[in-house]
């Protein structure tokens, strides 16, 4: 949302945040519905990132960081108010939630009209390792609200229109003046009547019932980017249920899910490939072909008397890293078993045991040493 890298500077992210706040600000988009759903979210993103703890939560887990993540609180789902946002602006603005002409509020603190927003939905995708490895494209049948077309969003029915709520005459408030032991003190709250819009609707949509929202279905194609991860989360942003009343669409959260791979193991964006080699090829050495994860395959070298257990490290043959976390890609590692017959004919048999008293096939102290080495390993 801000543009900044992940090592952006904490003066690099007040300047981009400062940036979009003056291009997103309300009082410069009167009514752009648009333009104050940016607003809020650049204020979020700001909210998250100038905070060294929360910072470190996304960079280690995302939007979906413990503890309910940063989306169930953030402004966008109806955790802070406008005044909440603009009463941080003291850092990046001087001390004052104006800026530049600008007013602490909108339209110079008078009160904005409340804009519904949609719920996000969720889905889980399961992908392949290739798909993964390339990234995709998906598409999916989207049961959720859509705009009533018989209203046209607005919730009345017939073009009528909506008139001002009789409670709070407009406003959207109400105010209540109570007693207590400093005197008599005035409270604000929402109107229960309109629920801070400041109009009703008295003749409903008979389609939407006056939500401005029906029950529906759509195509949604999501691209998912390559080096994606198990239990990692793509947004796709407007693409979720509508808002009421013409507001704001929410987002489609995409929950990664991994296949698993008859020929590769993953470990992070390397890839583990098990080579089993012939007793002749182990003892001899040659050239071998192993598959890669783009369904080619790559020629690489056995040096004569390669051992069980070592690793050949082929730079580049993995996983991209994902978007905005590292470069480059990942390596295919190479890990070598050698199989040994259960069962040998009788010129077989006998070939071998002519090698059984060779000290050549005993195996000198320093590979004894080194074999038992990887097997402590093994327990650490």
């Amino acid at each position: 949302m801000l543009g900044v890298s992940k090592t952006a500077t904490d003066d690099e992210i007040k300047k981009a945040y400062r940036k979009i706040a003056i291009k997103y600000h309300p009082d410069r988009n009167p009514g752009n519905a648009e333009a104050e759903e940016k607003f809020k979210e650049a204020a979020e993103a700001y909210d998250v990132l100038h905070d060294p703890q929360k910072r470190q939560q996304y960079d280690q887990f995302g939007f979906d960081a413990p503890g309910g993540g940063f989306g169930g609180g953030g402004f966008g789902g109806g955790g802070f108010s406008m005044d909440d946002i603009f009463s941080m602006f003291g850092d990046v603005f001087g001390g004052h939630g104006g800026f530049g002409g600008f007013g602490g509020g909108f339209g110079g603190g008078q009160r904005q009209k409340p804009q519904y927003r949609g719920a996000d939905l969720r889905i889980k995708v399961a992908l392949t390792l290739e798909e993964i490895a390339t990234g995709t494209t998906k598409k999916f049948k989207v049961k959720k609200d859509v705009t009533c077309t018989h209203c046209k969003g607005t919730g009345a029915e017939g073009g009528s229109g909506s008139e001002t709520c009789p409670t709070c005459h407009g406003s959207g408030v109400v105010t209540r003046t109570v007693r207590t032991m400093l005197g008599m003190m005035q409270t604000q709250s929402e109107c229960p009547t309109c629920n801070g819009e400041g109009t009703i609707i008295k003749n409903k949509c008979k389609e939407c019932g006056g939500s401005g929202v029906v029950k529906g279905e759509e195509v949604v194609e999501i691209k998912i980017p390559a080096g994606v991860a198990e239990g990692m989360v793509v947004n796709v942003p407007g693409k979720g249920n509508a808002g009421q009343h013409n507001g704001i669409t929410g987002n489609i959260q995409v929950y990664i899910t991994e296949l698993p791979n008859d020929t590769f193991v993953r470990d992070g964006n390397d890839l583990i490939y098990n080579l089993l080699l012939d007793f002749p090829t182990a003892v001899l050495g040659d050239s071998v072909e192993i598959p890669t994860i783009d369904g080619g395959k790559v020629k690489i070298k056995i040096e004569p008397g390669t051992q069980p257990g070592k690793t050949l490290r082929l730079r580049g043959k993995g996983l991209p890293a994902v978007e905005g976390y590292g470069s480059g890609k990942g390596d295919l590692v190479v890990n070598i078993s050698v199989y040994v017959p259960k069962e040998l004919s009788r010129d077989e048999k006998k070939a071998i045991e002519s090698f059984k008293n060779s000290d050549n096939f005993k195996g000198d102290k320093e590979t004894k040493k080194s074999i038992f080495d990887r097997f402590k390993n093994y327990f650490n």
